[in-house]
């Protein structure tokens, strides 16, 4: 299959994780693909991997905190690759936090910067670039479960991707007259670093008996990037084996 060929891909914490695994697909689908990630080196491994197998690919270190550094990462794909079709939203941090009433204000900005404003400048710069050169393009945002439901503990987490949901809404709404799609995958636990020790803990919670994997993320992320899925906008997917159906 070769969806994307002669198409360009931008992903965000693509040096691991669901990342990694949206960039190897979508470069093995026939695109062109931006590894950006905070970890030079991982995100070098991974494009290595993709020059390794015949794919283009170059890696470049991205802060998704810094709108400078999300810019940067857009132009460098428009100026590396010609034009930029798949902009995928995914670098994003996680951990347990303390109460509602005690969270510090650094921990709760931190994670604010990277999980909400790190989506809102990656929307912000594709649609520039995509708008300018009348691209029909589609930008996809890693969200949660827990941006439509909510735990304990995790307030600043839940509100961050709550934001991506609402976020993907408002500029689908904006962009859809220009061709620009925007959507949302939610995934539940998916084995990734991001839940390295908590496994044991979190699979009970899934119906399906067992943690998602990276590579089933990246099908839902490749099919809603793909023009199979060019009627749909402004809408979110759930990844998470039934855990919101209970």
């Amino acid at each position: 299959m070769a969806r994307f060929t002669g198409k360009v891909a931008a992903v965000t914490g693509a040096g691991s994780g669901i990342g990694a695994a949206a960039a190897l697909r979508f470069a093995a689908e026939g695109a062109a693909v931006l590894v950006s990630d905070i970890n030079l080196a991982s995100a070098t491994q991974v494009a290595a991997e993709i020059s390794k197998s015949g794919g283009r690919a170059v890696a470049l270190r991205t802060d998704v905190a810094s709108e400078s550094d999300v810019a940067a990462l857009v132009d460098r794909a428009v100026a590396e690759f010609g034009r930029l079709d798949v902009m995928v939203n995914n670098a994003g941090i996680g951990g347990l936090e303390t109460s509602v009433d005690t969270i510090e204000d650094a921990a709760w900005r931190k994670l604010m910067s990277i999980n909400l404003d790190g989506v809102f400048y990656g929307v912000k710069h594709a649609a520039r670039v995509m708008k300018v050169a009348k691209v029909r393009g589609s930008i996809v945002n890693v969200s949660s479960i827990l941006g439509l439901v909510a735990f304990e503990h995790a307030v600043a987490y839940t509100a961050a991707k709550h934001g991506v949901v609402g976020l993907t809404k408002a500029a689908a709404l904006e962009l859809a007259p220009l061709g620009i799609r925007v959507n949302t995958v939610n995934p539940a636990f998916i084995k990734t670093p991001l839940i390295a020790g908590l496994e044991e803990a979190v699979l009970p919670l899934h119906p399906a008996a067992r943690l998602g994997t990276p590579e089933e993320v990246a099908a839902l992320i490749c099919f809603l990037g793909a023009d199979e899925a060019s009627f749909v906008t402004g809408a979110s997917y759930l990844v998470d084996g039934g855990y919101v159906a209970k």
